[in-house]
């Protein structure tokens, strides 16, 4: 079986012990693309028939824009489990790091000082599949972090470890 890599070389991360969120996570995101590509691929093809079908220009012209809608749908329902895998965090010494991404890798380091409030978050499927997803608000104006997929214990645990080390970096200040 071929080691997943983790991190790319000189980002200084090769010693971080990565968590990654639960596989159940695939099937959220799953049921979203295909719904909603499924449900707008539906529609353009319903303009192209009411357009005229395949012998007016208008309606081969939303049957094409239907077909590229579609190949999106399917080619982003392939790649979500691959995705998915990418998503990590690490709870480092003075920072919780969060990984995600395929092409565009991105790693996000938010200091434990810095965090202002850990809330967790639970839709209808996710509570269906156990899981919830930590949202973080931090000192900057403008921060969008989030690690979805964790398990439901795992995510109260993870709040209230959280939590314990801002309020004592915070002190510490």
């Amino acid at each position: 079986m071929p080691r997943e890599r983790l991190d790319e070389t000189g980002l200084g991360l090769h010693d971080v012990s990565w968590t990654r969120v639960s596989a159940k996570l695939v099937w959220t995101d799953l049921v979203g693309t295909v719904l909603v590509g499924g449900i707008v691929t539906a529609g353009l093809v319903l303009l192209g028939v009411a357009s005229g079908g395949t012998g007016g220009t208008a309606g081969l012209v939303w049957f094409l824009i239907g077909a590229a809608v579609g190949i999106v749908t399917l080619v982003t329902a392939l790649l979500t489990p691959r995705r998915i895998r990418s998503i990590g965090y690490a709870l480092r010494d003075d920072d919780l790091v969060l990984r995600r991404g395929l092409m565009w890798q991105r790693f996000t380091a938010v200091p434990y000082g810095r965090l202002q409030l850990v809330d967790v978050n639970r839709g209808p499927l996710d509570r269906a599949l156990g899981m919830s997803e930590l949202k973080f608000v931090t000192a900057a104006a403008s921060s969008n972090i989030r690690i979805p997929g964790i398990p439901a214990g795992q995510a109260d645990e993870l709040r209230d470890r959280l939590v314990e080390l801002a309020e004592s970096r915070r002190a510490g200040l």
